[in-house]
């Protein structure tokens, strides 16, 4: 997989490569899922794929700082009874493993994600938007980091070479918080609704943590369809 470094790059991409534009949010667990089973997917696949991510807020009205556990917030925004938070919590961290992903919910910080998001079209802007996605998601799920404050954000990008102080002055200016609307945007005119979300080609899209053969299929008939493709919908991809 090749990062996507700006707008311009993905207007140039090679006839021969697919691309792949992926919406998901850095606090959700089936997008961590899900991107390692892509991942297995583009690896059974012969052929060269560019990835995009975008931008997808599960729960826009979380406080930076929210003071309670993950088990807690998801108790009262969906309405359900603690214990079964706590199975279905239990239930996502056994599949998370069966990944390779050792998620760690007692040490997540539950936290608003939309700087995050800045971070990460920061990050696209200087080559590095792949990194930077997957120290995201670990930082959240496995290393106990906070990815909803400034100078924690600041630290994980240095992690991966960025310019500390240059994230610094980008997230306090909000320099890319209109390229993380216009995301939220453009799923809401694709019609997505929960995350993960693929959408391969600007065609095909597939919808959650799929299995791998699910993306190498689609992989594979997005090559084959590209002489007959046309208008600019996402269609799903045939059973």
């Amino acid at each position: 997989m090749t990062d996507t470094t700006s707008t311009e790059a993905s207007a140039s991409v090679s006839t021969d490569t697919i691309k792949v534009d992926i919406w998901s949010d850095v606090q959700c667990p089936w997008c961590y899922i899900g991107k390692r089973k892509f991942e297995a997917g583009v690896a059974q696949f012969d052929g060269t794929v560019e990835v995009e991510y975008h931008s997808f807020e599960l729960s826009p009205d979380t406080p930076v700082d929210y003071a309670g556990t993950p088990v807690q917030y998801l108790s009262e925004k969906k309405g359900m009874p603690l214990a079964e938070v706590e199975q279905m919590l239990e239930r996502v961290t056994g599949i998370a493993e069966s990944v390779g992903l050792h998620y760690d919910y007692d040490s997540v910080h539950q936290t608003n994600t939309v700087i995050s998001h800045e971070l990460l079209h920061y990050a696209k802007a200087h080559g590095r938007q792949l990194e930077m996605k997957e120290r995201l998601l670990k930082a959240y799920f496995i290393d106990g980091r906070h990815v909803g404050r400034i100078e924690d954000l600041a630290d994980l990008a240095a992690e991966i070479g960025l310019d500390r102080a240059d994230v610094v002055r980008s997230l306090t200016a909000h320099e890319h918080l209109a390229a993380v609307k216009a995301d939220v945007a453009q799923a809401g005119a694709y019609g997505i609704q929960g995350v993960p979300f693929f959408v391969i080609d600007g065609r095909y899209g597939i919808s959650g943590a799929q299995d791998p053969t699910a993306f190498t299929q689609a992989l594979d008939q997005a090559r084959a369809d590209r002489s007959a493709k046309t208008g600019d919908g996402v269609d799903d991809v045939p059973a």
